[in-house]
């Protein structure tokens, strides 16, 4: 099977609507510092750019927790692959997602992190995808609604691959030789 990529949201839509998440947060939680919660692997790229547009103080931690692994459809099974036993007691804490999908695996972590006492618990997601979405979770901050299609891209992969792409693409199988 043939791999195709098709862009969905280019890579000056990203920009924009990145500077337009980071305005809101500096808005929101002026003259207090956050605590940028980023999952690992995928917001990585969301994260550092959001963070060049924030002027308030931040500090950063991260999470590696997946429910994917190299398929498209989440299995269900949450699994923190790495936790730091991250303190954000008292802190005002933005866990920073590429996307929210089935909504599984920040439900689970969402409430983890609110028995740790935060000071706040926001979620800010770059895509959100509705249509698959089991778990009930909305986020505090979205980029882009997306429909139900398996995207790769600025910080999201396929198997590993596709993150370093500048672009948000849907990626596609087709017959014939790779």
């Amino acid at each position: 099977m043939k791999e195709e990529i098709k862009v969905l949201i280019s890579e000056e839509e990203i920009r924009e609507k990145v500077q337009e998440i980071a305005a809101q947060i500096n808005r929101d939680y002026e003259g207090k510092e956050v605590f940028l919660l980023c999952i690992l692997k995928g917001s990585v790229y969301f994260t550092c750019e959001l963070s060049k547009y924030l002027t308030i103080p931040v500090k950063m931690g991260f999470l590696s927790v997946s429910s994917y692994g190299d398929g498209l459809t989440s299995s269900g099974v949450v699994r923190i692959n790495q936790d730091e036993e991250i303190n954000v007691k008292g802190k005002h804490v933005i866990v920073i997602e590429d996307i929210v999908d089935s909504g599984r695996t920040l439900s689970f972590l969402m409430h983890m992190l609110a028995k740790r006492e935060p000071e706040s618990l926001r979620l800010c997601s770059f895509l959100d995808k509705p249509a698959g979405r089991v778990s009930e979770v909305t986020p505090d901050y979205t980029g882009f609604t997306i429909p139900d299609k398996f995207v790769v891209g600025f910080g999201m992969d396929y198997a590993q691959k596709y993150r370093n792409l500048p672009y948000i693409g849907e990626l596609n199988f087709k017959e014939g030789e790779e």
